[in-house]
């Protein structure tokens, strides 16, 4: 599938929470892909199973049946050692909270990635990372010197810096004013736009969800309707 347009493929993905009468069903058989170079949102009402969706998708969560593969990469019989290093390697995350190390400079929070890889990040690919999210100004400053979507930002370059197969987006907005929603969303969609960058984004809000391409629309685990590109 490394050829194949679709970077994130689910096949009658289920998962299970529980045993016997207490067993929830957060996804019920789910068969959907993300295609290379598209922005999906994925929406529905509280416990409809987007974020149990997203964190199976992204490899953070097993599921109980079915499949996932990224990037080709199957992932149900991969162990806990090769799940990481495809989480490492090819997926990027990026959540409400922006989970910045706060005695790091926002170039230091961007190289944690890369560090923890063992790669030494070069100063041109750090300065670069920050000015694609237009903060090459800030490169000194820590996460109390920034404004939450100056934080938020700093998020998204520190998750596409290893240029992963795909950004999943957990209510990247959640915590920002209108106006710096706004602007973050304007930034993932030309992110989309500008490096063919597959973005997948679980959001409540139908503004968020006209930045992009297709919505995915859950209820009970299910996806019961789906609008856009396939």
């Amino acid at each position: 599938m490394k050829n194949s347009p679709d970077v994130v493929r689910l096949s009658s993905a289920t998962k299970r929470y529980g045993s016997g009468p207490q067993t929830v069903t957060a996804l019920d058989n789910v068969t959907t892909t993300f295609t290379r170079g598209t922005f999906t949102a994925v929406m529905g009402p509280s416990g409809s199973g987007k974020s149990t969706l997203l964190h199976c998708a992204a490899g953070l969560d097993r599921v109980s049946d079915g499949t996932v593969e990224i990037d080709g990469t199957e992932l149900g019989g991969l162990g806990e050692t090769a799940l990481t290093l495809v989480r490492r390697d090819r997926v990027g995350f990026v959540f409400q909270a922006f989970n910045l190390v706060s005695a790091l400079t926002a170039e230091q929070n961007i190289a944690l990635p890369l560090r923890l890889a063992g790669r030494r990040p070069g100063r041109e690919q750090l300065r670069a990372a920050l000015a694609e999210v237009g903060l090459g100004h800030r490169a000194t400053h820590r996460p109390s010197e920034l404004s939450g979507g100056e934080q938020q930002r700093v998020a998204i370059a520190r998750a596409l810096v290893t240029r992963p197969a795909v950004l999943f987006a957990d209510e990247p907005t959640g915590a920002l004013d209108t106006e710096t929603s706004r602007d973050v969303l304007a930034l993932l969609r030309g992110i989309v736009d500008r490096h063919h960058q597959t973005v997948v984004m679980v959001t409540h809000d139908p503004a968020a969800a006209a930045y992009a391409d297709r919505v995915l629309l859950l209820a009970d685990g299910r996806v019961v309707d789906e609008a856009g590109p396939c």
